[in-house]
């Protein structure tokens, strides 16, 4: 696990309730040891943002599927748009659940 992964991630910008729950998620999906609500809306979710990879990507989508009733697809040409932060991913799933 990265040290990005780890380390508690300043949120400098206020989350929305549906930004606090995809965050509460994503945290639990994927056992970060960060706080949900310490997520900054806007930093990156990868790379040197919060320091996921492909595998926490594929894992994360499956959560996404269960909790919102959509499918996130691998070979959508948006995902790095809709990957890019906690805010756009919230989005995107605001945009598309079923349930």
């Amino acid at each position: 696990m990265s040290e990005l992964k780890t380390d508690p991630v300043l949120n400098t910008q206020h989350q929305t309730a549906p930004e606090r729950a995809v965050a509460e998620l994503l945290v639990n999906a994927l056992q970060l040891e960060v706080a949900a609500d310490s997520i900054d809306p806007e930093m990156r979710l990868f790379g040197e943002g919060l320091g996921l990879d492909s595998i926490d990507a594929l894992e994360l989508a499956l959560a996404i599927t269960r909790a919102y009733g959509f499918e996130l697809r691998s070979d959508d040409q948006r995902n790095h748009q809709i990957f890019a932060s906690l805010r756009s991913l919230t989005g995107h799933i605001e945009a598309y659940r079923t349930r």
